[in-house]
């Protein structure tokens, strides 16, 4: 009997090494596409968590990717106390935390729609805070991001210049990799307490809140720290949003992104870390490519052109509606559920066929059952 398990750090290995070869052989454009995707998908495996696994609705994720973002730039820029902006990335997510930890009384004691309701309130005060912190914010136009510094090497274009193999590493280049480390980062959480007893006992309170508190578990607390967790990775891709936008303005972080990034979750399937992350590149790669392209697709008009056509971004948003609508009817755990199902019938159908091919091994005949004797008197 094989051992399925050896098999796992190849493969993490093999896709550690595809995802550090794009830098090479792809220019900007696909780049940013890909630092943008990566972003999405760490929030959105923050509120697969909480929305997935714990069962609670979250329609404020937005501003929680706000205060990661406007947190790291005020952090490290000027005007703000101009931190190191290693420190101020890490303070920027515990930031976010905070917030989260300041909502979580909230979180823990209601549930359902009147949480999302609750949530809701989150982003439209945070927008007005936004465009009135005129100071910290830069109000409606925004503040530019400075760039991550690690040490003497800055993730930005010419400081220092840099190349690798030929190939002239810029800012995108630079933040490809500390994307992809970021991602590995939360996969590797995000599984990890997926499998651990704080995951299960989350689970339990989303099928079963009353049983769930019969086999001990503090509901109340337990919710509250899945709102925290999600806050907090939610941080964590704001900082890593604000460093490939390279400036942030307010109208970015409405009410729109959090149901964007609730498309995300239900299309890749609740509470699933690949399906969170699936999810994540098809949403926001989608209207990304639509405007490239938009010249050469019918009833889509380029940006900035008004002929009456439709724009990439409700393109987009018409296409994810309806891949929603199609999900949920046929496949209500989303993409990663389909895909499993999907390859679990081709390993039976695999398995199927070496039992009947021409050096598959005879199945013995079938055993009659022995009747038992009857007594004659």
């Amino acid at each position: 009997m094989s051992d399925r398990r050896p098999r796992t750090p190849v493969r993490t290995l093999l896709i550690a090494l595809a995802l550090c070869v794009p830098p090479f052989y792809l220019d900007a454009f696909w780049l940013r596409v890909g630092l943008f995707s990566v972003a999405a998908a760490i929030g959105a495996v923050g509120l697969s968590l909480l929305s997935g696994t714990a069962g609670q609705l979250s329609l404020g994720h937005a501003f929680f990717l706000a205060v990661g973002a406007y947190g790291y730039t005020w952090l490290a820029g000027e005007p703000g106390p101009g931190l190191p902006t290693a420190v101020a990335a890490v303070l920027a997510v515990l930031l976010a935390g905070a917030a989260g930890g300041l909502f979580s009384p909230v979180a823990g004691r209601v549930r359902g729609i009147y949480l999302g309701v609750a949530t809701l309130a989150l982003v439209f005060l945070g927008h007005h805070l936004l465009l009135t912190a005129d100071s910290v914010t830069g109000g409606f136009n925004g503040r530019s991001v400075p760039p991550l510094r690690l040490g003497g090497f800055a993730f930005t274009a010419g400081e220092p210049e840099l190349t690798v193999l030929g190939v002239p590493f810029g800012a995108e280049e630079r933040l490809w990799y500390l994307a992809v480390a970021l991602l590995g980062l939360t996969w590797f959480t995000a599984r990890g307490m997926l499998r651990s007893r704080p995951g299960r006992a989350l689970a339990a309170l989303r099928d079963s809140e009353t049983a769930a508190a019969v086999l001990g578990v503090d509901v109340a607390r337990h919710r509250a720290a899945a709102f925290v967790v999600s806050s907090m990775y939610a941080g964590t891709a704001g900082v890593l949003l604000a460093l490939a936008f390279r400036r942030i303005v307010p109208d970015y972080f409405s009410l729109a992104l959090s149901v964007d990034y609730l498309a995300m979750i239900v299309l890749g399937g609740l509470g699933s870390v690949a399906g969170a992350t699936a999810g994540a590149v098809f949403v926001t790669a989608l209207p990304l490519l639509l405007s490239r392209y938009a010249d050469q697709l019918p009833l889509v008009a380029a940006p900035g052109t008004a002929d009456g056509a439709v724009g990439p971004t409700e393109a987009a948003r018409f296409l994810y509606g309806a891949a929603i609508v199609v999900v949920l009817l046929h496949a209500p755990d989303g993409l990663h559920g389909l895909t499993r199902r999907l390859r679990d019938r081709f390993r039976a159908a695999r398995r199927s066929g070496r039992g009947s091919g021409p050096h598959a091994r005879p199945s013995a005949p079938p055993i009659a059952p022995v009747r038992p004797e009857e007594h004659t008197p």
